[in-house]
């Protein structure tokens, strides 16, 4: 995006663009599944949204991140707390998820299988 980087409604959305894993730009170079941003009538910019298996990868990297050492050197209960936080953000509903999600916590697919049904036990149960 080259125009305008300074105007206030960009600096204040940037950082949640950020965050999500977005992409800013020109609202000329939008695509149509790219996000347009008005202000005052005007476009503004645009934003284009990552794609949701680079959306786990930029999750467990915050994670890790947060917690200061990869994420396979945490402790049981550390891991099952970033399972949780990551069922809560939907990553076991990306292709691969589980088996993404093992690899960073170090772990095999049926221990986060069981990490997940220790949380929802009422989960298979029902299923």
């Amino acid at each position: 995006m080259t125009e305008p980087r300074d105007h206030p409604f960009v600096t204040a959305v940037k950082p949640l663009v950020d965050a999500m894993g977005g992409e800013l730009m020109d609202p000329a170079l939008a695509q149509p599944d790219d996000v347009v941003l008005s202000w005052e009538g005007q476009e503004l910019l645009a934003v284009r949204l990552p794609q949701l298996s680079d959306s786990l990868d930029r999750i467990l990297a915050a994670l890790e991140r947060r917690h200061g050492v990869p994420l396979a050197r945490l402790d049981r209960k550390a891991k099952q707390d970033v399972v949780r936080i990551l069922e809560a953000r939907g990553a076991f509903s990306v292709r691969h998820g589980v088996e993404t999600v093992a690899a960073a916590l170090g772990v095999s697919r049926f221990t986060v299988y069981n990490y997940l049904n220790r949380e929802n036990p009422n989960k298979t149960a029902q299923g």
